[in-house]
């Protein structure tokens, strides 16, 4: 028997291979999708049907693709969509695995559509519940995808698939959700890797709710970004066919070859801050590795092809993060690295930096910094503000650069200096100057007790 996770990094997407004796099923898949096809292999199995628990937003999914490779049938949901690939799947529907069977059991609220799959072992017994993205450890799908207007609506409808649906499967059972913490998602998902209706019924506080009027009103109090490239991600999920059929490999490009492709192309950097800080291509986009699938759909654009900076062996993961969300158009990477584009003797920029240190001693001295801090409302009320400071979240910084002062020095802070870097570097591709980075942010601001104001106004 085999029944594995895959993990997408940065995105935090959970798909699943579940198989038995020659049989497999994939739920929820995603682009680059080599991975199951190697891991039911191994095992002796064939994928014979994929499955999807609701129309995807914030990753494409791989079901065609899969499809072409096994020979799989692919079931999707939300059929009041026009789908291009595949059949719908129906409630109580089952698809036989081996011994295994999996059920399919409607769970409206995230999409219209949503459907979660239940699994039973060879004795019948409930055992595992695939719940897309309608139940997580530690919080529930948001309802906000089909606009304000109907949010309230899809909300009554979650609280009827959790309560009604999923609870009384029964504590034992596993939940085996579609992401996990990180997710755009997901507000508050718990960190705990595996969890079950039983674990989430004592500790997941959405479902506290004294009633299904008190369940709504809390959602409709959850405020969650809707990055950009969401709308782009429905749409193409919605066909069932990649961008491209292939997935792109980039060319290993000399410093010169690089050089002159710039001027029509976005750079992105996925090396660690201090490295970029030191000295990196002018107009790069700053994007940590780890922060990537997090941010590009933020900063970067579908209209331009992209040049990659990376460190040491990233390059192939940096591009498999960039596809799952679409970034197709990938011309090439700079090989060699930043060492190899000094020596051609081309021009490189740096960014200043300095230690929380050093601007507590700034202020210490009376000295009144123009502060930028790309925190989010949540992280300002919970570790606290810093006094004077301007407040933009760093997913709004493009469509509120206009408020950053150009005519004096800009300090720029977050939780650690990583998302001020990309404010920095985005800020410096469309004309700022006079930019500076502090590193450490609010962790090292705490630990060397800067000054900080409390939601509650009590300056410490």
């Amino acid at each position: 028997m085999l029944f594995e996770r895959i993990i997408s990094r940065g995105l935090a997407h959970y798909s699943y291979l579940v198989g038995d004796k020659n049989d497999a099923i994939v739920i929820d898949p995603r682009r680059d999708h080599e991975v199951y096809i190697e891991k039911a292999s191994l095992e002796g199995m064939r994928i014979s049907h994929i499955l999807e628990t609701h129309r995807n937003e914030d990753y494409l999914v791989g079901s065609m693709d899969l499809a072409k490779r096994t020979g799989a049938k692919v079931w999707h949901v939300d059929d009041q969509w026009d789908y291009m690939y595949g059949k719908a799947a129906i409630p109580d529907q089952k698809w036989k695995i081996g011994r295994l069977v999996i059920e399919a059991i409607p769970t409206p609220g995230h999409t219209p559509g949503s459907m979660s799959y239940l699994l039973r072992d060879s004795k019948g017994l409930a055992w595992a519940i695939f719940t897309g993205d309608t139940l997580f450890a530690g919080d529930v799908g948001r309802i906000d995808l089909l606009g304000e207007e109907m949010a309230s609506e899809m909300a009554g409808l979650l609280y009827e698939s959790i309560f009604q649906r999923l609870l009384p499967l029964g504590d034992g059972v596993v939940v085996c959700p579609a992401h996990g913490a990180g997710s755009v998602c997901g507000e508050s998902i718990s960190e705990r890797p595996w969890t079950s209706i039983g674990l989430e019924r004592i500790s997941n506080l959405r479902l506290k709710a004294k009633s299904k009027e008190d369940f709504i009103e809390a959602l409709l109090q959850t405020h969650l970004e809707r990055p950009p490239y969401f709308r782009k991600m429905e749409k193409i999920n919605l066909q069932g066919e990649p961008i491209l059929s292939t997935i792109p490999v980039p060319r290993p490009l000399s410093p010169r070859d690089f050089a002159d492709l710039v001027d029509d192309a976005q750079i992105v950097d996925t090396r660690m801050e201090l490295g970029f800080a030191a000295a990196h291509v002018p107009n790069a986009q700053f994007i940590w590795l780890n922060g990537l699938a997090s941010f590009a759909g933020w900063f970067l654009s579908y209209e331009r092809p992209i040049l990659l900076v990376t460190e040491g062996n990233d390059t192939k993961e940096v591009v498999h993060i960039l596809i799952r969300l679409g970034f197709d158009d990938i011309s090439g990477f700079l090989a060699g690295g930043m060492l190899s584009w000094h020596m051609a003797g081309l021009q490189s920029y740096s960014q200043q930096t300095i230690h929380v240190q050093d601007l507590c001693h700034l202020l210490d001295e009376s000295f009144k910094p123009s502060i930028l801090d790309v925190r989010s409302e949540p992280e300002l009320n919970n570790d606290g503000r810093i006094s004077g400071a301007q407040h933009i979240h760093i997913t709004q910084i493009s469509e509120r650069r206009a408020e950053v002062p150009k005519d004096r020095k800009v300090y720029i802070f977050c939780g650690s200096g990583l998302r001020s870097m990309i404010a920095a570097s985005y800020l410096e591709r469309h004309g700022w100057k006079d930019l500076v980075v502090i590193l450490g942010g609010i962790a090292g601001w705490k630990s060397v007790k800067c000054p900080i104001k409390r939601s509650d106004a009590i300056e410490l």
